[in-house]
């Protein structure tokens, strides 16, 4: 019986200072972030896209939620350069890993510019959804389109954060 009480002992001191060694090498680890950035100055579909507004202008990509569903992102594919494209309509795809997903325009408008930099780096997509991964520039045909989309805030509650 003491042998049994001396090896339950010693297991018991061995697993604990593993766990507080495992515990002390988990903070040096990179940790992914369970919170999600909403910035308010945007504006927000119900499909997952974001779109911010300077002038006429409007910069569009997709939401950090919407990413993270998505998983690594390997390949935009937007063929609507130059052509205008109306509200809702799908405007490009975006591959993922997992699945391919539509892309679609949350006002109606010209696609004036393509984010080059996602040909070579789509991972921007993921690593800075709403900066360097924007996806496409468009000029506004009409203002009144905001109106309908979602403000930071409504857009949280949408999908439950």
């Amino acid at each position: 019986m003491a042998v049994k009480t001396a090896i339950a002992n010693h297991h018991k001191i061995h697993t604990a200072k593993r766990r507080k060694l495992l515990n002390k090498l988990l903070l040096f680890l990179p940790q992914k972030s369970k919170t999600m950035d909403f910035p308010a100055g945007l504006k927000y579909t119900k499909d997952h896209e974001w779109i911010k507004v300077e002038g006429n202008d409007a910069y569009i990509g997709i939401t950090e939620f919407a990413q993270r569903e998505l998983g690594d992102i390997v390949y935009i594919d937007i063929t609507s350069l130059g052509k205008e494209v109306a509200k809702d309509e799908v405007f490009g795809t975006v591959e993922a890993v997992k699945t391919v997903s539509d892309l679609f325009m949350p006002v109606a408008g010209t696609i004036t510019e393509v984010n080059a930099a996602l040909d070579k780096q789509p991972e921007l997509v993921n690593t800075d959804p709403y900066g360097d991964g924007w996806m496409v520039k468009a000029t506004l045909k009409n203002a009144a389109d905001l109106d309908s989309l979602l403000s930071a805030e409504s857009y949280k509650a949408l999908i439950g954060v």
